[in-house]
């Protein structure tokens, strides 16, 4: 009776593995590190005795760690046994935010944020391929899904807890804590997870054919337009809430968490529906980041509509994610590794293109609320690379 009951409920809604939810809590862990900068800024500058400006290059020393990273590293690792590989960054990682924080040289932490870059994009590289290997086919993009989650939770809880950690204890309080997590996260990796390989016949030159196919490229291209369209509004909405819709400051990092928990909404909905319907989810989430952002810039002086906007926004820009892994995995399946990679250098991508989008519109007198366009006119450019790659899936059911 049992194995009737358990053979009568469908695939997509059995529990998970637990390696899922390790490589979730790890991202956890290492995401928090991301998050937990921008609230100790200031606090960085002052210690190293520079200017804020300065002190904002250990974001882009991890930036471009991230983007740099991600596929040599997918090569270079490649015939290692995933879990190996997964430890090893995650080791690399915790190692290098100790170093940063007993140094007394900002050179010194410049390097190392550089250098968790690089580990956090091996880590991130392996991690969406190890989930999806654990898993049936139809539940690649429910796992994917549920390996991101670790990432917004990071942005509604671990950052901000981080940074008030550091209120307490100084800037280094909330980077100690994310050393131990993170080798908490190695550790539990090493002991509990499955010792999961490439394959049988892992070969560089197989990943390096499969990035030749144009439709990866189309999705990659989703990827960065669609994570720049939301987050050109998420990384000015401190500015946008108080010098604009007049919220007082103390609810600003209230209203940043709700951005947070959509996101996290949104992951749990994409990954529900991506592994059936990818391409939907694809226009769903961009045509929900188009709307949540027209409507942020059209009732931006009223805040009973611009909070649970705020929400939607979150929850649009983060359906997309499962049903891009998806996308990625479904065609690079026969050597995902290097693919995987530059997806989430494509992420990155999206992120760092922000500063120079919103500075180009801020010093020609736009004001935040111009920002909240842009993102708009990203999520519609999102929509013909979107029917691009279902046009091309459909060419050889058609032949």
């Amino acid at each position: 009776m049992s194995v009737a009951s358990t053979q009568q409920v469908p695939a997509s809604r059995r529990a998970l593995p637990l390696g899922v939810y390790l490589l979730a809590f790890s991202l956890f862990a290492m995401g928090s590190a991301e998050f937990l900068l921008a609230g100790v800024l200031p606090a960085i500058a002052d210690d190293f005795r520079i200017s804020l400006s300065s002190a904002g290059a250990v974001i882009s020393a991890f930036a471009v760690g991230v983007v740099l990273g991600g596929p040599p590293l997918a090569i270079m690792t490649l015939r290692w046994p995933r879990r190996t590989t997964l430890v090893t960054t995650q080791a690399v990682f915790a190692v290098s935010v100790a170093a940063g924080l007993l140094t007394g040289s900002y050179a010194v932490l410049l390097a190392t944020r550089f250098i968790c870059g690089l580990a956090y994009a091996g880590f991130w590289a392996v991690a969406a391929v190890t989930a999806v290997s654990l898993v049936t086919p139809d539940r690649t993009a429910r796992a994917s899904g549920v390996v991101v989650s670790g990432l917004s939770l990071a942005m509604i809880s671990g950052g901000p807890a981080g940074a008030l950690l550091s209120y307490f204890t100084g800037w280094r309080g909330g980077f100690w804590c994310v050393a131990a997590l993170t080798a908490a996260g190695a550790i539990a990796s090493l002991l509990a997870m499955p010792a999961t390989s490439s394959g049988p016949d892992p070969s560089v030159r197989r990943e390096l054919r499969t990035m030749r196919r144009p439709q990866l490229w189309v999705v990659y291209a989703v990827t960065i337009l669609s994570t720049a369209a939301y987050m050109i509004s998420f990384n000015y909405l401190a500015a946008f809430l108080t010098g604009v819709t007049a919220i007082p400051g103390v609810w600003v990092p209230a209203v940043l968490a709700l951005f947070g928990v959509g996101a996290f909404a949104g992951l749990s909905i994409g990954g529900r529906i991506a592994d059936r319907r990818p391409f939907h989810a694809l226009l769903s989430g961009a045509l929900g980041i188009c709307a949540c952002s027209v409507l942020l810039a059209v009732l931006a002086r009223h805040a009973l509509a611009v909070v649970p906007l705020v929400f939607l926004l979150g929850v649009a820009g983060f359906v997309l994610n499962p049903a891009i892994y998806g996308r990625v995995f479904a065609i690079a399946a026969q050597a995902p590794t290097l693919a995987g990679a530059t997806t989430v250098s494509a992420f990155q991508l999206g992120i760092s293109i922000v500063p120079v989008l919103a500075g180009a519109a801020l010093n020609a007198g736009g004001g935040v609320v111009s920002l909240t366009w842009i993102g708009a006119a990203l999520a519609v450019a999102v929509v013909p690379a979107v029917a691009l790659d279902w046009t091309i899936s459909r060419r050889p059911a058609a032949g």
